[in-house]
């Protein structure tokens, strides 16, 4: 330890052609799909939920532009050169809430998909958000892996 470390691999030689690749095997369920240069606008006003999110998110090839509270995210929505393929945004924020924000951002980008996040029960505001087109709900406190699947199944 402190040291660094030694290691040594060892490969068998091969001669001769290389094997014949076959086509790869279809995943049960289908092919998964890549993540890798979707564009994700994440509003989060808690700075470890946000960045939990968002190396979440990095790690799997997506470019996300963070936003700590809706007025700054309908700032940088206001930048015409920001693309973005899914807002995932929380619901309960000082200030504006997330529906009322992302109601104001789908004026202007009416086919960006949205996938809102919260501590509450999904039916205490789904009233709301169910108005709001192509909009789903991930549980507070959501794990990686959920994250992940929500964004990849509206990426689809």
């Amino acid at each position: 330890v402190g040291k660094g470390s030694e290691f040594t691999l060892l490969f068998p030689a091969h001669e001769g052609e290389a094997p014949q690749k076959s086509a790869p095997a279809k995943r049960p369920g289908g092919a998964k799909t890549s993540l890798n240069g979707l564009s994700v606008l994440l509003v989060e006003d808690e700075a470890p939920v946000r960045t939990f999110a968002s190396r979440a998110l990095a790690m799997q090839g997506v470019r996300v532009t963070e936003a700590a509270s809706a007025e700054i995210a309908l700032e940088k929505l206001s930048d015409p050169d920001l693309f973005v393929d899914i807002i995932v945004s929380d619901v309960v924020m000082p200030g504006m809430d997330g529906p009322t924000w992302v109601r104001q951002a789908q004026l202007e980008r009416p086919d960006t998909k949205v996938i809102f996040v919260s501590g509450y029960a999904e039916e205490s505001f789904s009233s709301e958000y169910g108005e709001i087109p192509n909009a789903s709900f991930l549980p507070k406190p959501f794990s990686l892996k959920q994250l992940i699947e929500l964004v990849r199944e509206l990426a689809d």
